[in-house]
């Protein structure tokens, strides 16, 4: 959904390696700054939740102009597959791309354990259950891709800012603390910590973030042919 603003076509390999890195740098941010957030906040869950959203979305906004020249800085299943629905993406790279944002996820979070002591990887036991979770994941989906989307065709520049001001925003006004993305969603699971999801919950999560980003998509497609085209744009501000 981001476009390549270099003007150059990066080989798949680049790409590949930037969703990689830049995913696991996204984990890095959310588990770390969920884990020191907790250690800092002496129980006040409301002060660890809010460095947790506060890092991620600043984290998410440097990762994005980073490597969005490059990979157009997806780091997240769902925003791969909606971009390739709406021909952004060829679909023979979209398998590369969500193998990348997994295991980059998965380095994210062994980084995070790595840098406060913790097991490297481990079940986590943070219940996030019931239909209220899952129907705020279907939300939290749904909004991430419909903002990258309007944002990316009226003001790309903005992106950036967008989506980090979204999930902030959205750890907040979610029951679920927006998880948003399948690859975050399973690299969860394995870290027993605030950030975590325990393992039986994630089913749940998948299907909400998946079902979000089919009607986002949905949406997406239908709303875009209201837009003005070029020409129309031209030939309306002439008269």
């Amino acid at each position: 959904m981001l476009p390549d603003v270099t003007g150059a076509t990066p080989t798949y390999a680049r790409a590949l390696a930037a969703e990689a890195v830049g995913t696991a740098m996204l984990l890095a941010a959310v588990v770390g700054s969920g884990i020191m957030g907790e250690r800092l906040a002496s129980g006040n869950v409301a002060i660890a939740l809010l460095a947790n959203a506060l890092a991620t979305g600043a984290a998410l906004m440097a990762l994005i102009q980073t490597f969005g020249p490059v990979s157009g800085a997806h780091f997240n299943p769902a925003v791969t597959v909606a971009d390739a629905v709406q021909g952004g993406l060829p679909w023979n790279r979209v398998g590369g791309y969500v193998l990348a944002q997994v295991s980059g996820a998965f380095v994210g979070v062994m980084a995070a354990h790595l840098m406060f002591s913790e097991p490297l990887l481990a079940a986590s036991m943070h219940e996030r259950s019931g239909a209220a979770q899952v129907f705020s994941e279907c939300v939290a989906t749904f909004g991430l891709l419909l903002v990258m989307s309007g944002v990316s065709r009226s003001h790309a520049a903005g992106v950036p800012f967008a989506v980090a001001a979204y999930i902030a925003a959205a750890y907040w006004f979610t029951a679920s603390t927006s998880f948003a993305n399948p690859a975050v969603t399973l690299a969860r699971a394995f870290t027993n910590t605030f950030a975590g999801i325990r393992p039986a919950d994630v089913p749940g999560f998948l299907c909400g973030q998946v079902t979000g980003a089919l009607v986002a998509t949905v949406l997406c497609r239908w709303l875009e042919p209201l837009r003005p085209q070029p020409a129309e744009e031209n030939h309306v501000s002439h008269r």
